[in-house]
């Protein structure tokens, strides 16, 4: 099965969302499916090395969301987001988040058998 998660939200805005989402994909590829997963607003600074967590937070996203890639998780970031979103505008991404297009995250809803937004 191929899952498709779309992560909107600034990974460090005072909750566990973003957390919880990447945590579902760790056990989605355990199980053995096809996660993709799509970067669009402020989730965009996910990918960039110089996302740290906030003092106090336990779970560096960046690192987690690496960890995926590196167990076949693909990756793409809005590539219009990449220079308007986040807080780390202009910052570089770390390989694996691939740059990307919405018509790509159109052809990636259609070819899913879920989809999911965190």
């Amino acid at each position: 099965m191929k899952v498709l998660i779309i992560f909107n939200r600034e990974p460090y805005d005072n909750t566990d969302v973003t957390w919880n989402g990447l945590r579902l994909a760790g056990k989605l590829l355990e199980a053995g499916q096809e996660v993709r997963v799509f970067l669009i607003n402020d989730s965009v600074d996910m990918a960039r090395d110089v996302c740290k967590p906030p003092e106090g937070y336990n779970q560096d996203l960046s690192k987690m969301l690496k960890e995926l890639i590196a167990q076949g998780a693909l990756v793409k970031v809005c590539g219009t987001c990449m220079t308007r979103c986040g807080i780390y505008k202009n910052h570089p991404y770390f390989e694996g988040a691939e740059k990307s297009t919405m018509p790509e995250l159109a052809d990636w809803v259609t070819d899913s058998d879920r989809v999911i937004t965190f």
